[in-house]
């Protein structure tokens, strides 16, 4: 049988390097809010002709919008992001830049005022905060007849936060160096993200449970091992098949749902991760007392059990 739950250390290892990575982009670059969050228009065009992305900055710049955001998203498409529009701006802009570039159409138009902003961006954390504490007092009373309870919904927890924390530092590297924003597209699948998360984490747990209750062993790692080995195919091929769907809507849907299908696809890897091997990897940490032993435990020392 494969002994994963003494690789434990290196698992969060792992996880620390990729999350450290992850707040360093956060500190550099910080997270490019869309327009659901900062106000302004947006605005979504296709050229019948090729168009160079520069070339278009320069036009929008011409016309006196320097501070315009302008991201390619395939097959002639740009989107547009500059201050608040009026609608004869806007009409004044596509004339422009028909004339300039050629044949255009409008596929999206839209417009969020700063109260709108502010208040979508509030619902927002609220949203999160919402789900998380329940999913935290859900998981402690679904495991309200094992020992110690609390210790599955916060391990539950801290792999959420996991899953959050690589996707913020994914969408802020992407928001560096592409020029993408965080929209309700980004929190609509931060939501789906910790629901699905949370689903193999509770599998998991779940197994645990039987494993338990069956008393296969008395040592606590040694049945979380066995959990785990027992839940690894079902948890892999179960995250493979719906990678391959949301494969499918990034490749083939297009700009509309970009940061839902790169989200999802980010979350889905983190969170097949962190509930195989950080949330049952903190469960056993927890049982024995273990949380200084990482903070001196040297890459390359035997861990031992």
């Amino acid at each position: 049988m494969f002994d994963i739950i003494t690789k434990r250390f290196w698992f969060f290892l792992i996880s620390v390097a990729v999350i450290l990575i992850g707040i360093i982009a956060l500190a550099t670059f910080g997270l490019s809010a869309g327009i659901e969050f900062s106000s302004g228009s947006i605005l979504s065009v296709n050229f019948e002709q090729p168009v160079d992305q520069g070339e278009l900055r320069q036009a929008m710049a011409d016309l006196g919008y320097v501070d315009v955001i302008i991201q390619g998203t395939g097959g002639g498409d740009f989107l547009i992001r500059t201050h608040e529009l009026t609608d004869e701006a806007k009409d004044e802009i596509e004339a422009a830049l028909g004339q300039r570039f050629g044949a255009l159409s409008e596929t999206q138009f839209s417009s969020v005022s700063p109260i709108v902003a502010t208040e979508t961006a509030r619902n927002a954390g609220i949203a999160v905060i919402v789900a998380a504490g329940g999913i935290l007092l859900y998981i402690t009373w679904a495991f309200r007849r094992m020992p110690k309870p609390f210790h599955y919904g916060t391990c539950a927890i801290i792999a959420l936060m996991h899953d959050a924390l690589v996707a913020l530092g994914i969408f802020a590297i992407l928001g560096g160096i592409m020029g993408w924003q965080v929209n309700l597209m980004f929190i609509t699948g931060i939501l789906t993200v910790i629901g699905y998360s949370v689903n193999n984490t509770v599998v998991v747990f779940d197994r645990i449970r039987e494993n338990l209750k069956m008393g296969i062993s008395a040592d606590f790692e040694v049945v979380v091992n066995n959990s785990l080995v027992e839940t690894l195919g079902r948890s892999l091929n179960t995250s493979t098949t719906t990678l391959i769907v949301v494969l499918a809507l990034l490749l083939f849907v297009g700009a509309s749902i970009q940061n839902f299908a790169v989200v999802l696809l980010v979350g889905i890897i983190a969170g097949t991760f962190s509930s195989l091997f950080i949330a049952p990897g903190l469960l056993v940490v927890w049982d024995k007392g273990e949380w200084g032993r990482f903070l001196h435990w040297l890459p390359g020392r035997r861990v031992q059990a």
